[in-house]
């Protein structure tokens, strides 16, 4: 299987229409937008996010947290 090398991807990019290119940056940001989704659950559930939850109960027992 040949690879395509990345100035190819990059010249068949600046070939699109706008339509096309708009598309293209659709599905660029939802694919970065999964990937984000799936690392926050990862780093939710290994506990590597609960440093967050701790520093928020400090600030809100220090009375530090405005109601929104």
């Amino acid at each position: 299987m040949s690879r395509i090398k990345v100035n190819e991807i990059m010249a068949a990019i600046e070939a699109l229409s706008k339509d096309e290119y708009v598309q293209l940056r659709r599905w660029f940001s939802a694919m970065d937008w999964e990937s984000w989704d799936r690392q926050i659950e990862l780093h939710s559930k290994s506990g590597k996010l609960d440093f967050l939850i701790r520093e928020a109960v400090d600030e809100k027992e220090k009375g530090g947290l405005r109601e929104l």
